[in-house]
């Protein structure tokens, strides 16, 4: 029976979170010694009852022996209980902390590396896998531990017996060991292809169950049930393939140390006729070499389990060894009076090897100034915010925020001074309040003057509950417009010196738009203003449009200034505004109109 060092690599790194709890696992331990001492001495006492009081007919040994059996089996049980619940505790508390450690990690994880894999993937390991790794330290290995000490106990006493009849045992341990080997290595990847299988099922709900509202509308609940049945029966197979590996191993373990058994009576009887060996030690011998079969097939169990841990383990530690693309800096510069400024420095990007999405961008924002961003679908707009909020960093150039280099920021400090109303303005579960307040710790009067500047406040008093109202994951129980309104009110409310809006109303219709347009319009006086737009009929107001192409500044100027052009943003807002004809009729700039 043997595990690797390997095998072991992931359960001392677990080791590392329960460092602080030593005392505990000391304790845990005594209680484990003592609880399989107490365990171990009942079959020597049959011995002696057999020889000592049956052979000799000793009344008084009788009694002594019937009252060590019940003294060392209340004992046992209250050590046992004692390694239980101390060895639970620390087992749960290490659990905890590699839950809230996994799951903090995936809220800062690059978002090029959320994008890489499915949100339903993340869901997986957070739960399951890290249930899985619970199971191993809160039963598996107690188990292996104590079972390890009955092992030596029982060991101990069936050499100090016969030692002869004890090797003779152990002829089948080494074929034993290499079968239980093999099957080990075989159970690590059954545990990890369980674990993956039961990720992407994971996924597949979630895409589901959060898409519920395309699911129904093109009426394929029935493809979606057929992908998750499929998915299951895949998991199914890996699980079913693991259980005849296991069952495989603990029937060959417990046959092998059976047939064991044979020989030992013919060469135990012998011994007994010959004088070499009394019938109390035989019987005592025989209990011992039933009791091995326990912690024996107990030990091949919880290998086989470890086996499977460490793959769940593997998959947990993946995520927590995952190194961050955003490098915090060792000394951050807390931006007390960050200015308004932004300036983007000869800044290139990719999101995959050197197709550049931005190839030498340059562009100066000055403080209170409203610059909007436009431009063909892929030439990094959305880009630009991204880079701005520090989700990335540029493969190239720089990015001043109030003349700092913004890898120099402290990340939470500066973030904290930017709103932001995306395109889709996810709200979380809870109330209208908590959600404008959302990242910020405003007061009432502080959320109601912010939702009345968005144009929503009278809506909300409105409401049986007001402020109070409960909005529903993601603000189902509010309209496209509703929600908008509540994402400019939660950036106002935290009083950002720079705002960036990206998109924020290419979802909604005309008539939204315009009225979501006046607030957008409040929100932006007097602040730094990044507007990232798609419809071009949002941004005529703009003090300056920067219309990207090829990864860089195409054109900029006023909405006049362009159209006059006749360049890119005049092709984009002719198509846009469907009056293509009568601007190309309209005179360029510095012409004069002919009758």
């Amino acid at each position: 029976m043997k595990l690797k060092a390997n095998d072991f690599k992931p359960y001392l790194r677990v080791l590392d979170y329960c460092r602080a709890y030593t005392g505990r696992i000391l304790s845990a331990l005594a209680c484990m010694t003592l609880s399989s001492a107490f365990g171990v001495v009942p079959p020597w006492l049959v011995r002696n009852m057999i020889d000592d009081v049956l052979n000799e007919g000793n009344g008084t040994a009788l009694n002594l022996i019937a009252a060590g059996m019940i003294a060392l089996y209340v004992l046992k049980a209250l050590f046992a209980y004692g390694y239980m619940y101390l060895s639970a505790w620390v087992g749960q508390k290490a659990i905890m902390a590699i839950r809230l450690e996994l799951y903090d990690k995936t809220q800062r994880l690059s978002l090029r590396v959320l994008y890489k894999r499915r949100t339903g993937e993340f869901l997986s390991r957070i739960t399951n896998d890290v249930s899985t790794l619970q199971n191993i330290i809160s039963s598996i290995v107690v188990d292996l531990v104590i079972q390890s000490f009955y092992f030596i106990g029982f060991l101990g006493f069936l050499f100090y017996i016969n030692w002869k009849l004890t090797l003779v045992t152990f002829l089948v341990i080494p074929p034993a060991a290499f079968v239980i080997d093999r099957a080990s290595a075989k159970l690590r990847g059954i545990g990890g292809d369980v674990q993956e299988q039961l990720a992407q099922l994971a996924a597949i709900a979630q895409e589901a169950l959060s898409s519920v509202r395309i699911v129904r509308s093109f009426a394929t609940e029935d493809i979606e049930t057929g992908r998750f049945d499929a998915q299951s029966g895949k998991h199914f197979k890996s699980i079913m393939k693991g259980t005849q590996t296991r069952g495989v191993l603990e029937g060959f373990v417990e046959v092998a140390l059976f047939i064991a058994m044979a020989p030992i009576l013919w060469l135990g009887g012998r011994d007994v006729l010959a004088g070499n060996l009394t019938t109390g030690e035989l019987v005592a011998f025989l209990i011992y070499l039933g009791l091995l079969v326990q912690p024996v097939r107990t030990i091949s169990r919880a290998v086989s389990s470890i086996q499977q841990g460490a793959a769940s383990a593997d998959r947990i530690f993946e995520i927590l060894d995952e190194q961050d693309e955003v490098v915090l800096p060792a000394r951050p510069v807390i931006p007390r009076n960050l200015g308004g400024s932004v300036a983007f420095e000869d800044v290139w990007f990719a999101y995959e090897g050197e197709r550049w999405v931005l190839s030498g961008f340059n562009l100066v924002i000055k403080p209170g100034e409203k610059v909007a961003i436009v431009g063909p679908t892929g030439t990094g707009k959305s880009t630009l915010g991204d880079l701005l909020l520090r989700f990335y960093d540029p493969s190239r150039g720089r990015i001043l925020v109030g003349g700092t280099d913004l890898r120099e920021l402290d990340l939470k400090s500066y973030r904290r001074k930017v709103g932001v109303v995306p395109q889709d303005p996810a709200l979380m579960k809870g109330s209208l309040a908590y959600n404008i307040s959302y990242g910020c710790d405003a007061s009432g009067e502080a959320i109601k003057k912010a939702a009345a500047m968005a144009g929503i406040d009278e809506f909300i008093s409105s409401l049986p509950n007001g402020y109070d109202t409960e909005v529903g994951e993601r603000g189902v129980t509010l309209s496209g417009g509703q929600r908008q309104r509540v994402a400019i009110a939660r950036a106002i409310v935290r009083e950002p010196v720079i705002l960036l809006m990206d998109e924020a109303t290419s979802s909604l219709d005309a008539l939204v738009e315009s009225q979501i347009q006046g607030a957008m319009n409040v929100a932006m006086a007097g602040r730094t203003s990044l507007v990232i737009a798609h419809r071009l009929s949002t941004i005529r107001e703009a003090d300056r449009i920067v219309v990207l192409g090829e990864g860089r500044v195409a054109e900029e100027g006023t909405h006049d200034e362009l159209i006059a052009k006749r360049g890119l943003y005049f092709e984009l807002y002719s198509l846009q505004s469907g009056e293509s004809d009568t601007l190309r009729e309209a005179p360029r700039k510095g012409e004069s109109v002919r009758d």
